[in-house]
């Protein structure tokens, strides 16, 4: 079981069996794909930033019953998705008015979705460079094409 430190005023995420670790650890994978991605624990989850946060941990959360990633999305995509399937996505706490995306992990999620939903989610936050960045890194056939 993987272990994860505490942040000032915030208990540490608890410990992950195997398969929910090995999730996370594939979510990161995507997420430090990204041009100039960093990874930061705050609030005793991991995010993901390129400037801003554009993917933040969610693992059980203030007593959620799941381990799931928050994105940022397009306008009208977060209703569309929690409509079509509102057993892997919900709207997330504190951020969901804001239109952000709750993507259950913990599901045998379709890689595919949440790996287009944060290269959706770093556009959205990342300044115009990385954007660049990402881009010609897409045209030549890099990770996440």
């Amino acid at each position: 079981m993987a272990t994860r430190k505490a942040t000032k005023g915030h208990p540490p995420a608890p410990a992950l069996p195997r398969r929910l670790a090995a999730a996370v650890d594939r979510l990161r994978k995507i997420c430090l794909a990204l041009p100039e991605a960093t990874e930061k624990t705050a609030w005793g989850e991991a995010t993901w930033r390129a400037g801003k946060i554009f993917a933040q941990m969610d693992t059980y959360h203030h007593g959620a019953d799941h381990v799931a990633v928050w994105l940022p999305g397009r306008p009208g995509l977060q209703e569309e998705l929690v409509a079509e399937d509102p057993a892997r996505f919900f709207v997330p706490p504190y951020v969901g008015h804001k239109g952000w995306i709750g993507v259950r992990i913990d599901r045998k999620p379709d890689w595919n979705v949440v790996a287009g939903l944060v290269v959706d989610a770093y556009r959205i936050v990342a300044p115009p460079r990385l954007v660049a960045k990402l881009e010609a890194l897409r045209r030549r056939g890099g990770p996440l094409t």
